[in-house]
């Protein structure tokens, strides 16, 4: 109840609005859900607006309506099911089984269906609204409408009401009631369901009530209305609204009958013609909408005259002309009953209504042509077939039909001509019939009669089709609208005449189109759809009627291929023509219709399959797919055509070509043709078995054909296009893909070959047939078809190679007899075989083939033993052997592209590639692709020093200047000068990326000097600061120095370019030796670690398995200037160490003879092998081969001076870091000397005296004298540095540490004794000497006296082999193996893991800097020469004399040591620091200065362990192109043509570049050695890239 309202609990119920809910279903449509979905429930708020709450709702309104709480709300669960009622039914039956309603479309549905299940009969009623007064009260009424429906006996009709679907049916309906509403809307539709009987006589009553809110709650009648459901005319009541009139009436009205105010009128509408003033005068109204829905009754009164034509005959002629303005749906409602009366009233007078009847016909058989009505065509079907009685109506038919046509050329307006023409179909099936009922009724009579009308319309057809539009497209649209519906009449037409009549009928009609293809492009699709029907049809599929209509239709065809126009209609029609032959392929009229075919369409078919996959791909994804469709069915077609064609026509085809010309153009486009079915693309990839049959129809077709090319186009007509369009077709025949049988399954490959065999070798013994043919001609091909057949011979089937292979045999000859070589041939063979066998083609087999004497398969013999019969032997086997090694590598390169991750083995086949193809075969432009995959390789593995090598070996190869360079892999056109610029650029920026910074300096100096040159100031400052800028990074920026490793390739699994090989690898940054030997092992799953570092023997080297022999080795820097330099920091010392490196060392301690228990180093020799590469370590690849090994052993008095010169260097260096602060703190320094103090006082260094300085050892080597006085000066220099040392430890040691200072102080005092030195003073001529900075320095150059009486020695006495250590920051100590090797024979108690752990530990506090060095022999100090005087290391006083009691200064130089690490990269290092003789580890580690020392005339020949003195590198031997500095085991290397910058006289503007010594030196330098240029690394070419 609304404000106001009375709340009582009388029993009289009422509806009052309470809530609205609305879901939307569109967002459901679209998935399927069947989660519950929650309905608020809303309310207005002016109940007025009730009756459009929903709608509000729906366009949310929010001010017209509220919640009705925050709880009130309707679960609802939807899903949505597809089908029709029946399927749904059947596949949701358990749905059906809880009362589920069907709700029926609100009217019919789109479309209409004839029968029983679209039966229906109801009539919609929507109570609108209604205007009411007062009635004497203050306030408005509220108002309850009452609905009965009464039928034509007063009864009321029950169980007629229905409120909605799924509720009960109802007897009576009550509204809702509005509070104090004298306007209410209510807006409630109802279905009434009345039967079609009880409707005649029915009518609707509503009752007006007002319904008191008083305690009695009472509803008192003051009115009512009523409306009839049908007129007396038998219409129903019409659809719309309609205003009702409200009759008064008292509160106890007895309305029980209805005769009483039936009589009275029901809407104000009805009042119009009327006089009721008292009836007009009411002021209330009630409106209703009324629609029916009903397969039965009709509100069209027009329709109802027709039905009733006898009743009123009058009428005839004006209802057949409102036929056209009846609804459709009230006319198929009637179908039957109107097509009787058509033909009714034609029986009646046919004369009168003739054209009237034939016209409402059409108009019938057209309205069901709407897809609406479309269902009612099968009901018009029944209705021909069993009740249509007219047997005289085809007369009438023909004639209007006829008179229709005849005036089709002359009607001005043809819209009316084209329905007659449109409904043709029917009209034909309504004659056929007639003409079937009157032969039955009359025994056949006037069948001739018939025959002539039918023979003179098809006449009037023929002509009206013959006819071509003028101006205006009304003919053709009318011969349009004729062809669509024609082909449906063959049907009708077959059920009265013979087959071959109504095929000549056909044929004649279709015979008349004209044939001009620029008329209306409509008419030609509609022309051509005519066509295909023709061909679908029942009169097609007869083999006597196709012979007739298959050349008028193949002639339609051949027009529209031509013009190219409605392709895919074409196909469709080629595909059904070709599938009816295929059916009957048995009959003999078959290879007739073929004749036909071929003749009329194989040349126009092959165009347009050439015309169509020329065309560029559509954009849209529908019309791609539409032109593969269309591709695809040509196709089809065209295979179908070949392979259904027997000898005879392939022989008619050949015969039928008048002229040379015209055969040659029809073998071209054939070839072609077949060469796009073989296309990858041209099937889907799964389609072996239709790739299989196409394969089969062109290889028989190429047999067939090849024959005509023997014949016809030899000798003296040969034809060089259309030979090499065979040869391509073959080759790229034999490569497709689906034909490799090696890669289908067994029992795949067994059926291919049971039914089709090796098509391959078919193909293949075709082109070696077709090859002799040739005879002189074979010149033309050479060497144009050397890449294809050798294409063809890398498939891996031995019969095919035999019979390939020959080939070239055959090609190398004809070359030789023309030009008297076969560069082409090899030039060419060279080239195919890098690219075919990149992509993955040949095998170890094929390689045989080549080069194998083994006898294989088939008539044929090797290529190499053809080749050893012919004059030009020699230069072919040489050919042979460099394609064999060639393939080799190509082979090698593929298996190792293969692989995922790049790793050495990639890189490493990449750079044996790219030699070869230097060195061996000067392939310029292989070579460059090939520098630029090694490239990609080092940037995909962020080597970035080797990418810029790589890339370096292309930029030696230009010039600076503007000659044009063509296109070329990723580089754009450009001058060379440009192109250099690039890559110069590119270069520096690797080098910068893998810290080579010295290296992009000196290619920034040369583009600056270009740039200079050129006046570029702009560029040449930012080159200036990018130069600066690595310097910058060279003194700010640590760079870890890599190990080196040796690694052994052994056994036949390798690949070639590694087989029996060492090379030594630069290993990453922080790769320990067991890191790289893990690496290796993944790269080769396979191989073997060797367990040992002896050389292996032949059985490993033959074996059929992979061994590895991996072993770090210790770099000998090429060039010692710079190292050699005192005052250098080890930031620009570090990168000469690592960088440019030929040599490397790796010692072996061992015992010869008897080893001495108790003195172990009496016997203790060291084999040191050194390895010699033929590029330098970095390069274009982080290793290289081993060219040269170089063994010499050191003897155990020679390893005992190398051990102290070592560490006596060390100390050297410790000390003078010390002195400079560049430690952080003193314990590396601490560490050191307590290991050598400490060591020396528990028999150390007493060791090498009792072992060499006996009466017995010098007896026994009288010639080891010298090398005992050097010992002896090493052991007394060492505690000069060790004094020095100690002394500057107590100037820096914190007080912590002040014990253990004073203990190495006792010990070393006690170590002096033992070596019987009391004063070093005693034992040194030189006096000290002071010099002001207070550090103690000797010269340089310094040498002791005994070992150079004249003074004169520069340099100090070395065994050749014997170098200062290097101790460098390392990534990689010992392996365990060797650490454990040297541990026993030196007794040394550290274990190598203990040694790392301290050494790891001491790794932050090693500063850099020169440390002094001091000699105990030094003589008298030269006036002339101060520079070669020695000194003491004692601290004396300053005051002493400066000659005599002063220190003379001293640079230490590099030659002596050169780093101030303590820690070696060598494989068996692993001493401790705690002794100055340290251990066979220590010696074994030490690293070779670059030099030769030179050797004093009375020095004993130590020519057992010397190295030769000329350099190892040959001046003969081409140096390597990717080399950026040349080898000398003398001097600094000259820099080669692409780094280095000439020497000029005159002194430069730019600070002294890298690895070029002083002005003064490169002079003394260019006076000793001259520097050889370098020679190009390639031959110029003009077309040089």
């Amino acid at each position: 109840m609304g404000a106001g309202e009375r709340r009582n609990s009388c029993s009289v119920q009422y509806r009052r609005p309470f809530g609205c809910a609305v879901l939307s279903i569109a967002d459901l449509l679209t998935g399927e859900t069947k989660d519950d979905l929650i309905l608020k429930v809303y309310m207005c708020n002016t109940e007025s607006e009730w009756y459009q709450i929903h709608e509000n709702i729906i366009k949310k309104l929010n001010a017209r309506y509220n919640l009705t709480g925050s709880n009130a709300g309707l679960a609802v669960s939807l899903q949505l099911l597809h089908g029709d009622i029946e399927q749904i039914r059947r596949e949701y039956s358990s749905v059906f089984t809880h009362g589920v309603s069907i709700t029926r479309k609100l009217g019919f549905s789109n479309i209409i269906m004839p029968g029983t299940g679209e039966m229906r009969n109801d009539l919609y009623i929507t109570i609108e609204r209604g205007e009411f007064e007062k009635g004497g009260k203050s306030v408005a009424r509220n108002v309850e409408v009452t609905m009965y429906i009464i039928d034509s006996n007063g009864q009321n009709l029950k169980d007629f009401i229905s409120f909605g679907s799924g509720e009960p049916p109802a007897n009576e309906f009550h509204s809702f009631v509005l509070y104090h509403n004298n306007s209410p809307r209510w807006s409630e539709l109802l279905k009434l369901p009345i039967p079609v009987d009880k409707f005649r006589g029915a009518h609707i009553r509503f009752e007006f009530r007002h319904c008191s809110t008083k305690e009695k709650g009472e509803k008192k009648l003051f009115g009512f209305s009523f409306v009839p459901l049908m007129q007396e005319d038998g219409r129903t009541l019409p659809d719309g609204t309609h205003e009702l009139i409200v009759h008064k009436c008292e509160e106890n009205t007895n309305l029980q009958d209805s005769s009483r105010y039936l009589r009275l009128p029901f809407s104000k509408a009805s009042l119009l013609g009327t006089n009721n003033q008292a009836i007009k005068a009411t002021k209330e109204s009630f409106w209703i909408t009324s629609f029916l829905c009903s397969t039965k009754l009709t509100q069209n009164g027009d329709m109802l005259d027709l039905l009733k034509w006898r009743t009123h005959p009058d009428k005839i002629t004006g209802c057949l002309s409102k036929i056209k303005e009846i609804d459709g749906s009230e006319i198929v409602k009637f179908l039957q009953d109107t097509l009787d009366t058509l033909f009714g009233i034609l029986d009646e007078n046919s004369q009168k209504y003739g054209s009237k009847v034939f016209d409402s016909l059409v108009h019938i058989i057209n309205l069901l042509q709407d897809s609406k009505f479309h269902h009612f065509k099968p009901v018009m079907d029944t209705y021909i077939e069993s009740h249509f009685a007219g047997a005289l109506a085809y007369r009438d038919l023909i004639k209007v039909l006829k008179w229709y046509v005849d005036r089709i050329t002359e009607a001005e307006r043809q819209e009316h001509i084209q329905e007659v023409l449109k409904a043709q179909e029917y009209i034909f099936k309504y004659i056929v019939q007639s003409r079937r009922l009157f032969s039955l009724a009359t025994g056949g009579q006037n069948e001739e009669e018939f025959r002539c009308c039918i023979q003179e319309l098809l006449m009037s057809v023929r002509f009206f089709l013959s006819q071509e539009s003028k101006g205006s497209g009304a003919l053709s649209q009318s011969q349009a609208v004729f062809l669509s519906s024609f082909p449906a009449v063959y049907s009708e037409l077959l059920k009265l005449f013979d087959v071959r009549e109504v095929a000549n009928l056909v044929h004649d009609t279709l015979g008349s189109l004209p044939t001009i293809m620029h008329v209306d492009d409509s008419l030609q699709a509609v022309k051509l759809q005519c066509i295909g029907k023709t061909v679908e049809s029942q009169l097609y599929t007869n083999p006597d009627s196709r012979y007739i209509l298959l050349p008028v239709v193949l002639h339609h065809l051949h027009m529209h291929l031509q013009e190219q126009k409605d392709l895919i209609m074409c196909a469709r029609i080629l595909s059904n023509i070709f599938c009816l032959i295929k059916k009957n392929s048995s009959e003999k009229s078959v290879l007739e219709e073929i004749d036909v075919i071929v003749t009329s369409l194989l040349d126009i078919l092959l165009r347009t399959i050439l015309e169509i996959t020329s065309r560029p791909q559509p954009s849209g994804s529908a019309m791609r797919l539409q032109f593969q469709d269309v591709t695809g069915e040509f196709v089809a077609c065209l295979l179908s055509l070949l392979r259904q064609m027997t000898d005879r026509h392939y022989q008619q085809l050949l015969d039928g070509f008048s002229t040379k010309e015209e055969l040659r153009d029809f073998l071209l486009q054939i070839f072609t043709v077949f060469r796009i079915l073989i296309r990858p693309e041209m099937f889907p990839k799964d389609w072996t078995v239709m790739r299989l049959v196409a394969n089969n129809v062109i290889i028989t077709t190429v047999l067939y054909l090849s024959d005509a090319l023997r014949k016809n186009f030899l000798s003296e007509n040969f034809d060089y296009k259309i030979w090499d369009s065979y040869f391509y077709l073959a080759v790229i025949f034999i490569n497709q893909l689906c034909l490799q049988l090696e890669m289908f399954t067994p029992s795949k490959k067994k059926k291919v070959l049971e039914k089709y065999g090796d098509m391959r070798v078919t193909m293949g013994c075709e082109i070696f047939s077709m090859w002799q043919n040739l005879g002189e001609h074979k010149l033309h091909f050479i060497p144009a078809l050397i890449g294809p057949f050798l294409e063809v011979t890398l498939i891996p089937q031995p019969d095919l190679r035999n019979v390939m292979i020959p080939i070239f045999h055959d090609m190398m000859d004809w070359e030789q007899r023309r030009s008297g070589n076969f560069k082409q041939v090899e030039a060419k063979l060279i080239d195919k075989l890098d690219s075919l066998m990149s992509e993955g083609k040949g095998d170890e087999t094929y390689r045989e083939l080549f080069n194998s004497i083994i006898p294989l398969f088939g008539p044929y013999p090797s290529l190499l033993k053809k080749i050893e019969r012919e004059t030009w032997r020699e230069s072919g086997v040489s050919l042979i052997a460099t394609v064999t090694r060639l393939m080799e590598r190509l082979l090698d390169y593929r298996d190792c592209m293969k692989m995922g991750e790049v790793d050495g083995k990639k890189i490493g086949c990449t750079v044996s590639l790219l030699n070869f193809y230097k060195t061996e075969l000067n392939k310029e432009e292989m070579y460059i692709r090939y520098i630029h995959k090694l490239y990609d390789l080092h940037l995909k593995a962020q080597n970035f020093t080797e990418a810029a090598y790589t890339l370096l070996l292309y930029d030696e190869l230009l010039e600076w200047s503007d000659r044009p360079l063509r296109e070329f892999l990723t580089y754009p056109m450009q001058t060379e000068w440009q192109r250099k610029e690039y890559l110069h650029l590119t270069i520096i920026q690797n080098f910068d990326r893998g810290k080579c910074w010295e290296n992009g300096i000196i290619l920034c100096r040369k583009i600056a000097e270009q740039y200079e040159s050129y006046y570029d100031y702009r560029n040449l400052s930012k080159m200036r600061m990018m130069e600066a800028s690595l310097y910058d990074k060279i003194m700010d920026q640590q760079r870890l120095e890599p190990e080196f490793f040796r690694v052994g390739f052994y056994g036949k699994k390798f690949p070639f370019f590694l087989r029996n090989k060492e090379f030594v690898c630069r290993g990453h940054d922080y790769e320990r030796l067991e890191a790289f030997q893990q690496r290796m092992l993944n790269e080769f799953p396979h191989a073997i670690a060797m367990q040992h570092a002896n050389q292996p023997d032949e059985t490993i080297f033959q074996a059929e398995a992979q061994y590895l022999q991996i072993y770090a080795v210790t770099p000998i820097p090429e060039s010692q200037e710079v190292l050699q330099r005192e005052g250098i920091p080890d930031n620009i010392k570090s990168f000469y160490k690592v960088n440019h490196i030929w040599r490397f060392r790796y010692d072996r301690p061992f015992h010869k003879g008897t080893k001495d228990k108790e003195n172990e180093f009496k016997s203790l020799w060291v084999e040191r092998t050194s390895l010699i590469l033929v590029q330098s370590l970095p390069g274009i690849s982080r290793w290289f081969e081993v060219e040269k090994r170089e063994v010499v052993e050191m003897s155990p008095l020679e390893n005992a001076i190398e051990v102290l010169e070592n560490k006596n260097q060390q100390l050297k260096t410790l000390i003078s870091q010390c002195q400079t602060r560049q430690m952080q703190n003193i314990n590396p320094l601490t560490m050191c000397l307590n290991g050598v103090i400490d060591a020396a006082v528990n028999g150390g260094v007493s060791r090498y005296q009792e072992a060499f300085f006996v009466k017995e050892y010098i007896l026994n080597h009288p010639e080891d004298g010298e090398k005992i006085t050097r010992l002896r000066e090493l052991m007394l220099e060492q505690a000069q540095i060790l004094e020095f040392g100690l002394a500057v430890h107590e100037k820096f040691v914190p007080q912590d540490m002040r014990p253990l200072h004073k203990k190495l102080v006792d010990q070393f005092f006690v170590m002096k004794s033992s070596l019987g030195i009391q004063e070093f003073s005693a034992c040194i001529q030189a006096s000290p000497v002071h010099f002001p900075n207070g550090s103690p320095r000797v010269c340089r150059n310094s040498a002791p006296a005994s070992m150079s009486p004249d003074g004169a020695r520069v340099i100090p006495r070395r065994s050749p082999l014997s170098y200062p250590a290097v101790n460098r920051y390392s990534s990689s100590s010992l392996s365990s193996q060797a650490s454990a090797e040297v541990s026993n024979i030196t007794g040394q108690s550290e274990s190598s893991d203990e040694v790392f752990n301290m050494q790891r530990m001491l790794f932050n506090h090693i500063g850099d800097g020169p440390l002094p060095r001091s000699d105990p022999n030094l003589s008298a100090p030269d006036k002339a020469s101060p520079a070669r005087h020695g000194t003491s290391v004692s601290p004396s006083p300053a005051g002493r004399s400066p000659m005599k009691g002063s220190m003379q200064s001293f640079t230490p130089s590099p030659v002596e040591y050169h780093s101030s690490g303590l820690i070696s990269n060598s494989p068996v290092l692993s001493g401790s620091y705690s002794s100055g003789i340290s251990s066979l580890s220590r010696c074994s580690t030490s690293e070779t200065s670059g030099f030769e020392n030179p050797v004093n005339e009375q020095t004993v020949s130590m020519s057992t362990y010397s190295v030769p003195e000329e350099p190892v590198r040959k001046e003969s031997k081409t140096p390597p192109p990717y080399s950026v500095y040349e080898r000398n085991m003398r001097r600094p290397a000259p820099l080669p043509h692409s780094l280095s910058i000439p020497v000029t006289s005159e002194p430069p503007a730019l600070p002294p570049k890298p690895l070029l010594a002083r002005s003064t030196n490169l002079e003394n330098g260019s006076r000793r050695t001259e520097q050889v240029p370098r020679p190009r690394p390639l031959p110029r070419k003009v077309s040089q890239l």
